[in-house]
């Protein structure tokens, strides 16, 4: 018990957490984040991860059937004791695996790479599992925005980023920013934790890295009692989602017309906060700070982990580009190709059969 007793001094010393000349008993007067408070987002993420099952799996199903979604998955792969459990070992087949498998069962490769297809694709969520995630993900971040934009608007700080630093570290914290920076802690906390016992996808780590960087910036944050820079990250990032999982909605519905408004609404969004707003703070973190503050450990750290959500910020930034253009240039070549098709009505038969088999060979 010693041992921890020393270790947990040094490690909540007042030169890692707080600025020079102030220590603990100096903000102890003040109602401040303390972090023997964080020991409640492990109720909290416990109770997210329960509600979010029970809201995915019991109401929000009936309503993606409504729009249309179908919970229909791929055809399952045949039973297979040896190769399911080659496929637990390892998720990705290789070529050395291939043949020794093939050998094995007396099957030739190509019949070990369609099972494998076939028992990959079994994994993957269905449609209908992709709406109800995003719903929730939307009503979530809904409530979330709101309740952040009424618990700040009458801030100074929220208009004003250079002005969260008046004060450090003798800033109150009141109820409302103290339970909208744990709701979000605990979300973080259930996200991560349902993200390694869901299936892997193919951005799994950019995911998983954004969700422990934010959950830290949150735990540094609330060390250090800098819980309204916290709150500015947060919103920031909860108003982008709300434009992107309507998009994704749409594209699961298959409302195109819908998805195609939403998608560059959701781009400029996303570029204004992601890339604009957000760097603004890095640059109070960095230049700023320094003027009101004197530069400590933990806001040094805070401020690295700011630059590792921009770097993921930009790189998926240049996704959702390539995904608007490629959303644009399909647009553009339907709308070439129902064109085409209102000039064959009226064009002379042979024009008209050569206008179909140049269209056949688009479209096959």
């Amino acid at each position: 018990m010693e041992i921890l007793r020393d270790f947990s001094d040094i490690f909540w010393s007042a030169k890692v957490w707080l600025p020079s000349n102030t220590t603990w008993a100096d903000i102890a007067s003040i109602s401040h984040s303390e972090s023997r408070d964080l020991i409640w987002c492990i109720p909290l993420a416990l109770l997210f991860i329960l509600s979010r099952y029970l809201i995915e799996t019991k109401c929000l199903p009936p309503l993606g059937k409504s729009l249309g979604i179908k919970s229909r998955k791929s055809q399952p792969a045949a039973p297979n004791p040896i190769l399911e459990a080659a496929y637990i070992k390892n998720y990705r087949l290789k070529q050395k695996t291939t043949v020794g498998l093939a050998k094995e069962l007396d099957l030739t490769e190509r019949q070990i790479e369609r099972w494998w297809r076939l028992r990959r694709a079994q994994d993957k969520p269905s449609t209908l599992d992709r709406f109800c995630e995003s719903a929730y993900r939307l009503l979530y971040y809904t409530c979330s925005s709101i309740y952040g934009l009424i618990v700040l608007w009458d801030k100074p700080w929220f208009w004003n980023a250079q002005s969260v630093w008046y004060g450090h570290p003798y800033n109150p914290i009141d109820r409302g920013l103290w339970w909208h920076s744990m709701i979000s802690l605990s979300l973080y906390c259930a996200f991560t934790i349902t993200q390694l016992l869901d299936n892997k996808r193919k951005d799994f780590w950019q995911i998983f890295v954004h969700h422990v960087t934010a959950a830290l910036i949150m735990v540094l944050c609330w060390g250090c009692n800098l819980l309204r820079v916290a709150s500015l990250v947060l919103v920031v990032h909860d108003i982008t989602d709300i434009f992107l999982e309507p998009t994704k909605i749409a594209q699961y519905a298959k409302y195109r017309k819908t998805g195609d408004c939403l998608l560059p609404v959701f781009t400029v969004v996303w570029i204004v906060t992601r890339l604009v707003c957000f760097p603004r703070l890095i640059y109070s973190c960095v230049f700023e700070a320094p003027r009101f503050v004197s530069m400590f450990p933990a806001l040094h750290l805070i401020t690295c982990a700011f630059l590792v959500l921009l770097v993921l910020h930009v790189l998926w930034t240049c996704e959702i580009l390539r995904v608007l253009h490629t959303a644009i240039r399909m647009r553009q070549t339907d709308d070439v190709r129902s064109s085409s098709s209102e000039i064959s009505d009226n064009a002379e038969g042979s024009q008209s059969l050569a206008n179909n088999s140049h269209r056949n060979k688009a479209n096959n």
